[in-house]
C-alpha cells in the first residue's frame, strides 16, 4: 500500500492549492481516503475524507466551505482542493487510508486522523 501526497508549495493568504494523492499496491474504488495534517508544535489533524461506497465527504470545520475533496478511480488519485487559504493551514498534509469503505469518524462526525497506512506529507505554507 503506497500513497503519495504532492501539490504543497508557498502561497500567499487567499490563493488556492490542489494537493494530489496518488495510490498503489490497493484498489482505490473500494478504499475510504482522508487527508490529515500536521503543523509544528500542533496535533495531527483530521481535515477531510471521502468514502468509497457513495462519495460521501467529511470535512473538519477549520476547513469547510474552503476545501473539496474529490477522487478519480481511474487515476489512482485523490485530490484536496484548497481554496482562501490562511495562515493557519500551514502545515505537512498527508494522505491517508485504512483500506476500508467508510471514513473513519471522531466524535461529531469529524474526519479521523489515525490511520494505517500513509506516505510521504507535502509542505504547505501560507504567508500572511
Amino acid at each position: 500500500v503506497q500513497l503519495q501526497a504532492s501539490g504543497g508549495g508557498l502561497v500567499q493568504a487567499g490563493r488556492s492549492l490542489r494537493l494530489s494523492c496518488a495510490t498503489s499496491g490497493f484498489t482505490l474504488e473500494d478504499s475510504a481516503i482522508g487527508w490529515f495534517r500536521q503543523a509544528p508544535g500542533k496535533e495531527r489533524e483530521g481535515i477531510s475524507c471521502i468514502s468509497s461506497t457513495d462519495g460521501r465527504q467529511l470535512y473538519a470545520d477549520s476547513v469547510k466551505g474552503r476545501f473539496t475533496i474529490s477522487r478519480n478511480n481511474a487515476k489512482n488519485t485523490v485530490y484536496l482542493q484548497m481554496n482562501n487559504l490562511k495562515a493557519e493551514d500551514t502545515a505537512v498534509y498527508y494522505c491517508a487510508t485504512d483500506l476500508a469503505r467508510v471514513c473513519r469518524q471522531r466524535i461529531g462526525g469529524r474526519p479521523g486522523y489515525d490511520y494505517d497506512y500513509s506516505g510521504q506529507g507535502t509542505l504547505v505554507t501560507v504567508s500572511s
